[in-house]
């Protein structure tokens, strides 16, 4: 049994800028980020991504101002823009939430990767560096990732990353009308040095081809 009989807690995340090789994450600003963030919402394909998340699709700027304005000023979920290094635009945005300073757990959420990034080392190395900074810089012992039951795109993305499946606390809320079944999937601190040699292995520049398509797959169990 681990002895964490010296355990004191860690510390909240901070409105801190993230720097990786292709992304860069930025504490989400409405006079930074707001017009890049509604253009690519609003992208071909808008609902089937907004489909599982907690609002909907903003029709238009006044639709998605309140909600950019309430997630910027919030604490938990603390949300980034996630920033494409190549044309320093936003395409996406994430959290951490759940923040659980006493017994350091803390989960990745309210994950809107547009269709510029998604699917592509930038939405995996922000991922990376959100796990990064859990574990490495504020030693957090578990990460978490949860998602509707229903959402099979987001439970395979789930374990391509790394995260064990730990199983579905059923009826677990009610979301636009309708009853959530939540999947529930995590990493700790003892898996991530394998996981992050992974991350680590994958995002190497010479895995990519010109047009940025990977050479071999992500491998991180």
């Amino acid at each position: 049994m681990t002895d964490l009989s010296s355990w004191t807690g860690v510390p909240r995340p901070q409105r801190q800028v993230l720097e990786g090789r292709y992304v860069r994450l930025e504490p989400l600003d409405p006079a930074r980020h707001g017009d890049n963030l509604l253009e690519s919402a609003r992208q071909p394909g808008a609902d089937d991504r907004f489909r599982y998340l907690f609002e909907e699709t903003p029709a238009d700027g006044a639709a998605f101002d309140p909600w950019l304005i309430k997630a910027s000023s919030s604490e938990d979920p603390l949300f980034f823009a996630v920033i494409d290094r190549r044309t320093n635009r936003a395409e996406g945005r994430q959290s951490l939430m759940r923040i659980d300073t006493v017994h350091g757990v803390i989960e990745i959420g309210n994950i809107l990767w547009g269709p510029a990034i998604a699917r592509s080392r930038i939405a995996t190395e922000a991922l990376y560096l959100f796990a990064a900074y859990a574990f490495d810089s504020l030693g957090y012992r578990r990460f978490e990732w949860k998602c509707n039951d229903l959402n099979e795109p987001s439970k395979r993305a789930a374990q391509r990353f790394g995260f064990a499946f730990e199983g579905v606390f059923r009826q677990h809320m009610v979301t636009k009308g309708g009853n959530r079944d939540t999947a529930w999937f995590a990493m700790i601190d003892s898996d991530w040095p394998q996981i992050r040699a992974g991350y680590e292995a994958w995002l190497q520049p010479e895995n990519f081809d010109a047009t940025g398509e990977q050479r071999s797959k992500l491998a991180v169990s």
